[in-house]
């Protein structure tokens, strides 16, 4: 079940749009500011995100924006909505990283479409990895990496449990997925990951993919 974080100060509209969504099959989680969809996005990463722009605290904008500066939160689907509806509120939303803009008000259903279409389009994304991964695995890599196929890659450093969790991330597992194959809290799962990035000098997990296969990281020693 793919789980939507919604970002809202209006408590009507939250639950109004929790009980549409659910009843479309989503899992819902519900904050009323930036500052807030930011903790429960630590807590547990959502599949998607819908947010207003304006609010207390912590406004939509800035919530996107220190989203997207983390690793886990640059590819998530980011879906404004605002009752500002200016070419110049659009293009700041944009800028901030969201990939959609909704003004306010709206048809339901035209953000159940939107939705759908972010989280099609973020599948791909996943599929694409996985198939790249699955790809270099059968071919045993090309180019440099196929002209020495038994040169062990350099030892990861990592501790042991960032190194799992490394091996399970350029198998193109979520970190839901990982928490579950994994048994441990999502939130260690970003933990160990943010490490990870930091350790290889990395910025996300597309690049982490790339890294493994540039390097000839197959699959964990001993196997």
């Amino acid at each position: 079940m793919k789980r939507i974080l919604v970002v809202d100060d209006d408590k009507t509209l939250r639950d109004v749009l929790t009980e549409y969504l659910q009843k479309e099959g989503y899992q819902v989680e519900d904050a009323s500011s930036g500052a807030e969809g930011l903790k429960a996005f630590g807590k547990n990463p959502p599949d998607l995100v819908v947010s207003d722009v304006m609010m207390p605290e912590m406004d939509g904008l800035e919530f996107c924006r220190t989203l997207r500066s983390t690793p886990s939160g640059q590819l998530v689907p980011f879906i404004f909505l605002s009752g500002m509806d200016e070419l110049d509120d659009r293009v700041r939303g944009h800028s901030m990283g969201a990939d959609d803009y909704i003004t306010k008000p709206f048809e339901i259903r035209e953000l159940l479409a939107k939705i759908e279409v972010q989280l099609e389009r973020s599948h791909r994304i996943h599929s694409e990895i996985i198939r790249m991964i699955q790809q270099v695995a059968s071919n045993g890599g090309d180019g440099e990496a196929a002209a020495e196929p038994h040169t062990p890659p350099e030892p990861l450093p990592l501790t042991p449990a960032e190194e799992r969790v490394f091996w399970e991330v350029i198998q193109g597992y979520t970190n839901k997925q990982i928490s579950d194959r994994l048994f441990i809290s999502p939130r260690t799962v970003q933990s160990h990951l943010s490490n990870i990035l930091g350790k290889l000098q990395l910025d996300n997990r597309a690049q982490l993919v790339r890294f493994a296969y540039e390097r000839g990281y197959r699959e964990p020693s001993g196997q």
